[in-house]
């Protein structure tokens, strides 16, 4: 078979799709993974789309290949406390909210009760994880509060409404640069880890992907908080803030972004996709949904989403797609002490098709397919 002109597709969202359901039908890999929650989701969002049953019946599927008939979820131990283990919630969300099937409000009831307990900073922002005391990630605004939201407009609870309101608001504090404006990968409240500050707590450095889960967190977040709500402006402020920021620091030729965000002059750093693709998801949801004005973004949503496509993207022999140049992670701390050093996120592996890439792909590819 021959290789497939990009130039011939008409809609990668459905192109992807397909490719997800034919390459990977069974998610199972024993663990409870963020990612796979993330591409489900961005599978859902080409569902409710198209319409299309075969994309949902895909992430029932792999859905229930971990969720027993009692709530039960395979790969999960709330003990570990862990803000990752939430994200997947949003898919169990989106399963119930077609199926009504108790087993997934089950489910998604075990993963909201984590973070009614889950332990706090000096100030209320959730730990990170059990084993990163008094630390705040970006990433983890995404894996826990836009689930924390959602489940309580779901099942009509408005108790903790400000609460997952003042997450998004005080990690922004706590990791915001007062210099340059963007936001930090994490902050260390003991002021005590490998890559910490001494004096404010922040990282060494402004990662990404850190990043793009936090504007895609804020975007998605406003869906599901009330209009009454005093801090839901305030939110639409900091993301239309950290956006106009970020487009400042994309590439100048190419519009998209470096691994280490405001480093692109630096040997060894490079354009990252999964980071790069969750922001101009967030910059196109943020325009459909009015938060940014489309006259002074459609041109550069538009450049950037085409040279995204030349830069990670292909489609192989076998009509799949592929993501590419995907950081596979970069963390702190931990058992390998990863110091957060600039040397550090250029050491990480670099892949193609991790679910953090392929899931942004999805919504935004989703996203563009009404664009313009």
């Amino acid at each position: 078979m021959l290789k497939m002109n990009t130039n011939d597709v008409k809609d990668w969202s459905n192109l992807c799709a397909q490719t997800m359901i034919k390459r990977e039908p069974n998610l199972d890999t024993g663990k409870w993974r963020y990612e796979d929650g993330l591409m489900l989701d961005g599978m859902y969002d080409v569902f409710r789309r198209t319409g299309n049953t075969k994309y949902f019946d895909y992430i029932s599927h792999n859905l229930d290949r971990f969720i027993g008939e009692d709530g039960s979820i395979k790969g999960y131990n709330p003990e570990e406390e862990q803000l990752d283990h939430i994200n997947n919630g949003k898919a169990i969300l989106n399963a119930f909210e077609v199926t009504r099937k108790s087993k997934y409000k089950k489910a998604a009831t075990m993963l909201f009760d984590q973070l009614k307990s889950q332990p706090r900073t000096e100030n209320g922002v959730f730990w990170h994880k059990k084993i990163y005391p008094n630390q705040v990630w970006l990433d983890g605004v995404y894996m826990g509060d836009v689930f924390y939201a959602r489940y309580q407009k779901m099942f009509d609870i408005d108790d903790f409404m400000e609460d997952a309101a003042e997450q998004v608001i005080l990690a922004y504090q706590l990791t915001k640069d007062d210099n340059i404006g963007l936001c930090y990968h994490a902050f260390d409240g003991n002021k005590q880890m490998i890559w910490a500050n001494k004096e404010n707590g922040h990282s060494p450095h402004f990662w990404t992907r850190s990043i793009g889960w936090f504007v895609m967190a804020m975007v998605d977040i406003l869906d599901y908080l009330p209009s009454s709500l005093p801090q839901r402006k305030q939110i639409i402020s900091i993301l239309q803030e950290q956006l106009n920021l970020l487009r400042l620091y994309s590439d100048t030729k190419t519009k998209l972004w470096y691994q280490v965000t405001d480093e692109g002059d630096q040997p060894l750093n490079y354009l990252e996709s999964s980071g790069t693709l969750m922001i101009l998801n967030a910059i196109a949801k943020s325009i459909r949904k009015g938060y940014l004005v489309k006259q002074e973004w459609a041109g550069f949503l538009t450049k950037s989403f085409q040279n995204a496509l030349s830069h990670f993207i292909s489609i192989d022999a076998q009509g799949y797609v592929n993501v590419h140049k995907i950081v596979y992670v970069s963390g702190l701390g931990g058992a390998d002490n990863r110091d957060g050093s600039f040397e550090y996120y250029m050491s990480e592996p670099i892949v193609t098709n991790d679910h953090k890439g392929i899931g942004p792909f999805l919504m935004l590819a989703n996203e563009m397919q009404d664009f313009n």
